[in-house]
């Protein structure tokens, strides 16, 4: 499995999330599964649940679906090595990553409660992270290989 494969993978799996977390804020999902704390409810419907106005899992499902699109493009024969795919995934997840540390922030110091949603969330945009500097390297590999390889001028 590539880095591109596996950020798909957890891509995937956070759009999910996030998809259902919407759903049970506009009252498509049902019940909230999430504990005896009920943390994932004060965490969803508090200030933190919203972003300029719109649902921050709404925010999560967009982009983990966009994340979760250039990952695959990205394992096509056609860009494998391509630079572009890296590129594009590291301006996604980035901010995601630092919008999540904005989050748990806010979930474990002003709210002072816990979220396993939010916490797989959390667990997905560290992986994706190191997935895609993984990527990058490896990509700076190829074009030392490529420098390496290059005929020497006589």
């Amino acid at each position: 499995m590539t880095y591109r494969m596996a950020v798909a993978l957890v891509a995937l799996v956070d759009s999910i999330v996030a998809l259902y977390l919407h759903l049970w804020k506009i009252g498509l999902a049902g019940t909230l599964s999430c504990g005896a704390e009920h943390g994932c409810e004060v965490v969803q419907l508090s200030s933190y649940g919203w972003f300029l106005g719109v649902d921050v899992a709404l925010i999560g499902a967009v982009g983990w679906a966009a994340v979760f699109v250039v990952a695959v493009l990205g394992t096509l024969p056609r860009w494998e090595d391509a630079r572009w795919p890296t590129v594009a995934l590291s301006a996604l997840v980035l901010p995601a990553l630092l919008f999540t540390l904005r989050l748990k922030y806010g979930e474990f110091i002003v709210l002072r409660s816990f979220c396993p949603w939010c916490a797989i969330n959390a667990v997905i945009v560290v992986i994706a992270s190191v997935l895609v500097a993984l990527d990058g390297r490896r990509l700076r590999r190829l074009d030392a290989d490529d420098v390496d390889d290059a005929p020497v001028p006589a």
